[in-house]
């Protein structure tokens, strides 16, 4: 049996439209935010007919949409590259604010603004379901902490998810100290204040 080849062309294959669509998306939506950044800059960017967005999106509260899920799966990848190397659960709630510091260090062509998801949720209306998406997120990395914690307290559930309350509010809060500030020091600090916290259990 003989299998039909093709001779090479010296070009890489193009990527669908949809995945180039949300990578310029994602850099511009991150760069300049969702009301800063217009359909056109998005086409234009991912070389692009407009009409290839219409078929990949409905609008672009879909495209937003969908660009937020995409942020979410990104901090899970970088999450779960974190807990493969934790060795314990101490070191398991740590790789959460390692996560997050690793997402300040992402090579962003503009610099480091902060947490996307926030920014994002900050230009959108109540109601919006890109808002429910964010809440999601939040809520999803809260839960990890508690997970882990509760490894950690076994015989205490409610101090374990107040424990989570607690450090999710600190690495919220120095996710935004961090963005105004343009580098990952602010969550370096709260990792080692969360460190002496979670040592003391």
């Amino acid at each position: 049996m003989t299998t039909k080849q093709t001779a090479p062309t010296g070009r890489a294959p193009r990527r669908p439209a949809r995945d180039a669509l949300l990578e310029a998306a994602a850099r511009r939506f991150y760069a300049f935010g969702l009301t800063g950044t217009g359909i056109d800059t998005i086409t234009a960017e991912a070389g692009v007919a407009k009409k290839s967005l219409y078929n990949n999106f409905a609008s672009k509260a879909d495209l937003v949409t969908a660009y937020l899920y995409a942020r979410h799966e990104e901090w899970l990848g970088l999450y779960r590259a974190r807990l493969e190397k934790a060795m314990n659960p101490k070191d398991r709630v740590l790789a959460v604010f390692d996560a997050y510091a690793d997402h300040a260090d992402l090579a962003y062509e503009h610099g480091f603004r902060g947490c996307g998801l926030l920014n994002a949720a900050a230009e959108l209306p109540a109601g919006d379901p890109g808002r429910d998406v964010v809440r999601r997120h939040k809520e999803e990395v809260e839960a990890l902490l508690a997970g882990h914690l509760a490894r950690l307290l076994p015989d205490s559930a409610g101090q374990s998810a107040a424990m989570a309350r607690h450090l999710a509010f600190l690495l919220e809060g120095s996710m935004v100290r961090a963005g105004l500030e343009g580098n990952d020091n602010r969550v370096r600090e709260a990792r080692a204040i969360a460190a002496t916290l979670i040592g003391a259990l």
